[in-house]
């Protein structure tokens, strides 16, 4: 199985036009990509749905709103 990139799911939250929870947020990687489904990063790998959510959530990439957290693509690194 291939890893998928923490940026596919950045870009899913911008696309949704939504507000996240972590378990929302987690719940809609499931439904997107699966639940066997693995991700990295520019510097991390092998991580399940929620290490990546705990992930992005430390590295700064959510931007707190009234009912959860959301992000923008200024938030996505270009490297």
């Amino acid at each position: 199985m291939s890893s998928i990139h923490g940026h596919e799911v950045l870009q899913m939250m911008i696309a949704s036009g939504e507000s996240y929870s972590v378990a929302s947020l987690e719940a809609a990687i499931v439904a997107q990509f699966g639940a066997a489904a693995r991700f990295h990063t520019c510097s991390a790998e092998n991580m399940s749905a929620g290490e990546l959510v705990g992930f992005l959530q430390r590295k700064g990439k959510f931007i707190p709103v009234d009912a959860g957290f959301t992000t923008t693509q200024e938030k996505i690194c270009r490297h």
